[in-house]
């Protein structure tokens, strides 16, 4: 019943800056600042990503540069220690690399960036080779969608198989991501399940209703939680 969500192929950047595992401490800082870029992945052969090089990486050589740390800092930070010494992207970098391919969703791709505290994922195909870079901006991207998009969707996808005429009468607005669902429904209890589905819709920033219950006067009206939609559903 819902829409193909989008994937990692709809927004990543397809031409890249990569680096061999040979490549200098000074050329990896120049190659980020002109590609204005906070990571890089390494490559061997004819593209296989072998790892990925960060600031967080390259950040422990100014860290400690005039600096003599103590034996509990020694054990404490044994890996930046080591990266401060590092002088080739072999040394620097994290290895494996943590990498999603194009067809994850941008949902899986983002959930990936949050837990792993990563602002860049490369994309790599079934066996490993490069294709491209994904970014924090690009899982964004999604919520630039036109407002009459989101609509169309939501009135296609959701509306008409929950909420059909004549039955029910249903308006659906989107304002600035915001879908707004107002209207006569017969049965209200159906309103969590909307709301659930109008959130996963992609570029939808929240969800809104503004509902009635077709029918018997008397009957109570449906129960949302704390944790469910804004809105009213009154009989």
């Amino acid at each position: 019943m819902h829409g193909t969500p989008h994937i990692v192929s709809d927004v990543m950047t397809h031409t890249v800056a990569a680096i061999g595992s040979g490549a200098t401490f000074k050329e990896i800082v120049r190659l980020m600042q002109d590609w204005k870029v906070s990571a890089l992945p390494a490559i061997e052969g004819e593209g296989r990503v072998i790892g990925v090089v960060s600031e967080a990486d390259l950040l422990p050589k100014e860290e400690f540069r005039d600096s003599d740390p103590d034996r509990y800092t020694q054990l404490r930070r044994l890996s930046d220690l080591s990266k401060a010494g590092a002088v080739t992207a072999k040394e620097l970098m994290t290895s494996p690399a943590l990498t999603v391919h194009p067809d994850t969703t941008l949902a899986q791709a983002a959930r990936t960036m949050a837990r792993a505290k990563v602002k860049r994922l490369p994309v790599v195909d079934a066996v490993g080779l490069l294709e491209g870079v994904v970014s924090r901006a690009d899982l964004l991207k999604v919520f630039l969608r036109a407002d009459e998009e989101i609509a169309e969707e939501v009135r296609r996808e959701i509306v008409s198989y929950l909420f059909p005429p004549p039955n029910s009468n249903v308006r659906t607005e989107v304002r600035d991501g915001v879908v707004r669902l107002v209207g006569r429904v017969r049965d209200t209890s159906l309103v969590p399940v909307a709301a659930r589905l109008v959130r996963a819709v992609e570029g939808v920033v929240d969800v809104e209703f503004d509902l009635t219950r077709h029918g018997n006067p008397t009957d109570a009206p449906a129960g949302v939680t704390e944790n469910e939609p804004r809105g009213t559903a009154s009989p």
